[in-house]
Order: structure tokens, then sequence, then C-alpha cells
């Protein structure tokens, strides 16, 4: 599968300037694929080193902090000379080393020429707490499941290469936008977790898909107990369990009685937390205005969690295939698009995402691009736009507007229709 992230090791690789990388994201979601597939396409050799599967690794990084010495000592672990430059360093599993983990410092200060890529189950939690890792010294990067275009292209390489030839306010032929809309519906049934993707590319069997998604909910959920550290780990649970109930509310604000009854905020914080920095959860603050700079204007007490994979929360949800593939209308569409939405958009941004809300109604997503405000919906189907949508249209005019939609791709006054496939071109389109 080609995965975007490539490009930007690539660049990582290219730069000057470059720190030692540190690949954050969910376990299953292809960091240890990603690294090796960077060392074998871009460097002479590679050397892969798991500190979950060789303990002794461990005592290197325990009583050596010379770089030199280090990479003597891993040479030797290998078989191999490590060159500068021309072998890429890998440490998988470093969550199972803090020594090793702090190691990297030494890399950057003392034998940069060295490049060194670390990848780890739940080192977001661990990065989340700053005295754990070196601070400044390392280059950090997100690896999500699949995106649209990634999963399009590894299903479809035909429709891929249309997809990608689709410039701003293109008249889109029905039969390509009938196509790519049978590729996003397929996309909210399989999801992008590489296994998944690579099951359908094989088998083409929805059951199996369903049980790698079965399994891979249970891998995650046996996680929370393993890896928590300090964190209640029963709370992790009944947070990540209660996702579906509270993006199934009219209102989908994250309410904490809906984990448990008379709950609190200092009950769950914590366990929220965890699962965000985990990368299982992505969450969605609101704002009180619609102005630059975003952030400025966050509810910290108000705001979304949604799954970091759409085909997994499908599967959490319980909806059968055939109301996506045949119904115009289901339960759960609008969050199951919503969350669709959001997974294309994050990375597109420097500024994640937000919503805005008021008492009539809300607006689904909001993105800063320089100074520019945009206003986004998310529809499931062609229903035209929600009130307060419009309101904020008409009476403020925006540069910018987008409505994701099953429609096709026109402009409608202020408004960029967009078919929902497009969701992961929207930057590049306006």
């Amino acid at each position: 599968m080609r995965r975007n992230a490539l490009e930007e090791l690539i660049k990582w690789k290219r730069d000057e300037e470059r720190k030692p990388m540190i690949l954050r994201g969910a376990r299953q979601v292809g960091k240890t694929w990603l690294m090796k597939e960077f060392g074998r396409t871009n460097y002479k050799s590679y050397v892969y080193f798991n500190f979950d599967e060789e303990d002794e690794l461990k005592s290197i990084f325990e009583s050596n902090k010379n770089p030199t010495r280090i990479i003597e000592l891993l040479s030797m672990v290998a078989g191999e000379k490590i060159l500068p430059k021309d072998t890429l360093i890998i440490f998988d599993e470093v969550q199972e080393c803090p020594a090793a983990l702090n190691a990297l410092k030494y890399f950057k200060e003392k034998a940069n020429e060295y490049h060194v890529i670390a990848a780890g189950s739940l080192l977001g939690t661990l990065l989340a707490q700053p005295k754990s890792y070196p601070v400044g010294m390392v280059n950090l990067l997100d690896i999500a499941p699949l995106t649209f275009d990634e999963f399009l292209k590894a299903t479809d390489e035909s429709l891929f290469e249309f997809y990608q030839s689709i410039t701003k306010e293109q008249q889109i032929e029905d039969i390509f936008h009938n196509r790519l809309m049978e590729a996003y519906n397929n996309y909210l049934i399989i999801g992008g977790m590489p296994e998944c993707v690579s099951s359908w590319v094989k088998n083409k069997d929805p059951n199996k898909i369903s049980q790698i998604q079965k399994e891979l909910i249970q891998i995650y959920e046996n996680d929370f107990s393993k890896h928590n550290g300090k964190v209640n780990s029963g709370r992790i649970l009944m947070v990540f369990r209660s996702i579906v109930t509270q993006l199934a509310k009219s209102n989908e604000k994250f309410m904490y009685g809906a984990v448990r009854e008379g709950a609190r905020a200092r009950d769950f914080e914590e366990a929220i937390e965890w699962l965000v920095s985990a990368g299982m959860l992505n969450r969605v603050y609101n704002v009180s205005k619609l102005e630059h700079p975003l952030s400025a204007f966050e509810k910290l007490d108000q705001f979304k969690l949604f799954v970091f994979d759409t085909g997994l929360l499908k599967h959490m949800a319980g909806i059968d295939n055939s109301a996506i593939l045949l119904k115009a209308d289901y339960q759960f569409k609008g969050p199951l698009t919503e969350n669709y939405v959001l997974q294309q958009l994050c990375g597109q941004y420097d500024v994640a995402p937000r919503y805005y809300s008021e008492r009539s109604g809300e607006i689904d997503f909001v993105v800063q691009y320089g100074t520019t405000i945009i206003p986004i919906e998310a529809k499931g189907g062609e229903d035209k736009s929600a009130p307060t949508f419009k309101r904020y249209v008409s009476e403020h005019q925006p540069e910018y507007v987008v409505r994701f939609s099953k429609r096709g791709y026109r402009k409608d006054g202020y408004i960029t229709n967009m078919p929902l496939y497009l969701a992961r071109k929207m930057k590049e389109l306006l």
C-alpha cells in the first residue's frame, strides 16, 4: 500500500535540520510496515530492533550514553556495519525501553549523521508526559489509518488516477461520481485499518472484515489495562464504549453522565486524555466565535469525541452493511458521516478542526486556513443545509464555505458543494 506519510519521511531524510524521528499513532495503523518500507526504498539498507521481542537490547542503552558506542554494539547485534546516511536505524516498540527513547537526544546532539526512526504501541500516552522523552530533540509524525485517497489507491488504481486528476470546480461525470460514491460507501464499511484494506483487496469478503474489526477492538480494549499507567483502566474502557451512545445523541457534545449516571468531569478527564493521546479518539473542541485564531475561542469544557477509524466506529455501532449500501437514510448516518469527514480533515490544516454551536443549532466543523475561517457542513445524503449554517453564511458571506454531501461537485452561491469522497482533497481544491 502506498502511504502518504512516505512523502513526509522522504522530506525528513533530505532535511539538514533533521532530528531523530518518532512515529505516533494507535496500534495496527501500519507504523512498523511504514518504517521498513521507508528503509527498503530510500536507503542502501536498514537495521530493525524490536524492544518487545529482544529484551537484551535494553542493556545496551541502560549502560551506554555514547551514541558511537551504541552504534558499535547495535552493528554487532544486527550483523552488519551501520553507516551514516546509508543505513536507516529502526527502533520498534521503543516504549518498552525508556533509556532508548532518551538516547535519541544523544543522537541529535552528538551523532546526527545517523538516521534514526522510532515507533511503539501507545507511545502517544508516554509522549504526553514531557519528562518521559527528549522534548525538542526529536521530530514527530502522526500516523493514522488509511485516508480515503490511500484506500482508493489500494483498491482501485484506475479510479484513483481519475480522483487525483480532479481539479477545482471540475464537472465530474455521473459515471465517475457514482463509482466514487460506491468507493466511499465501501470505505465507511471497511475503514482504513491496513489489515482490513489488505483483506478486502485479497478476499472481497465483508465477513472477514467484520471479524478483523472485532478482533482489533478486543486488542485495544485489552491494551487499556496493560498500558494505562496511573489511569484507571475501567474508566478508559467505559469512555471508549460510550462513544457510540455519545455520537447518537441529537447534541453530540460529550456528556460525562452518558458514561455513568451522575459522573463528573474529574472522574473521566484522565481517561479521555489517555484515549486521545493513544490516538484512539479524535477530540474536537467547541468555539464561541468563528474568528482567527480559533484556539483563542475554545470552550475547553465542551467537545466531541470521534473514533480514529470510521470502519471501526461502524462496527462498534453495529450498523449492517446493507443499511449503508441500500438505504437512503438509516440510524447513525449523521455521526458516521461526521466521523468520516473529520478523519479526512485531520492533518490537512495546521490548526485542528473545531465546531461551533448556538441554541438553534450548530456548524459541524470549522477550520482555520491562514487567517481565513472556513465553516463546513457534513451531510450523509443530499439534504439541505441546517438553519444555523445557512444563517451564518448569509450574514457573514465568508470567502470559503464547504458542504459535503452526496450531491455533485458545484458552486451554489457562497457554498461549495463537494461530494463526500472529496473531503481529503478539500484544501487542494479550495
